[in-house]
């Protein structure tokens, strides 16, 4: 092929240099291999934006619906560190080529349509709780991911994002009374 390539670009006209340039660039482009992400760190990455936007969302309503102080400020919490590392996420997908969902799954879209019709200390009640069960399992899971996962920016991303999570499960664990 580098050679057919060369061939060609011979009978184009234009300088050797561009020649050289163009051939080298074409066999760059042909010995390229695009190394596909293993399923591991993949459905980790996938699982972890499900779980990341959800929290964003259940923090919104907790900011406007809550009607306990540390559970408004604990919403406002999961929306700034959840959506700093959704963002970091996104960025890293993308470079991996990891098609990331974009809006909540059905699941998620249910709970929180359950969730954003309690009203008072019931909201704040079944928030608490939904949140001291998510983040028990997410520092489960990012744990695990740390230190299996076979990709290792996927698992540099979950060994960076486990201590963000453990200060979450610390707070809500607080403010459930469950420390």
């Amino acid at each position: 092929m580098l050679i057919s390539t060369y061939m060609i670009q011979s009978c184009s006209g234009g300088s050797s240099a561009d020649k050289a340039q163009d051939t080298v660039d074409s066999a760059k482009a042909v010995n390229k291999e695009v190394k596909p992400v293993a399923k591991d760190a993949s459905d980790f990455a996938v699982q972890a934006a499900n779980g990341g936007m959800m929290e964003v969302e259940a923090g919104k309503l907790a900011q406007g619906k809550a009607i306990n102080e540390r559970v408004k400020n604990f919403g406002a919490m999961m929306v700034k560190d959840h959506s700093e590392a959704n963002d970091k996420l996104k960025n890293l997908a993308s470079s991996l080529n990891i098609a990331l969902p974009d809006s909540l799954g059905n699941d998620a879209k249910n709970e929180m349509e359950k969730l954003s019709k309690k009203q008072g200390k019931a909201f704040d009640k079944v928030y608490v709780d939904m949140m001291l069960d998510d983040h028990e399992k997410d520092v489960a899971e990012f744990r695990k991911a740390a230190d299996n996962l076979s990709d290792s920016s996927i698992k540099e991303f979950a060994r960076n994002t486990l201590p963000v999570l453990e200060k979450h499960l610390d707070s809500i664990r607080s403010i459930a009374g469950k420390k």
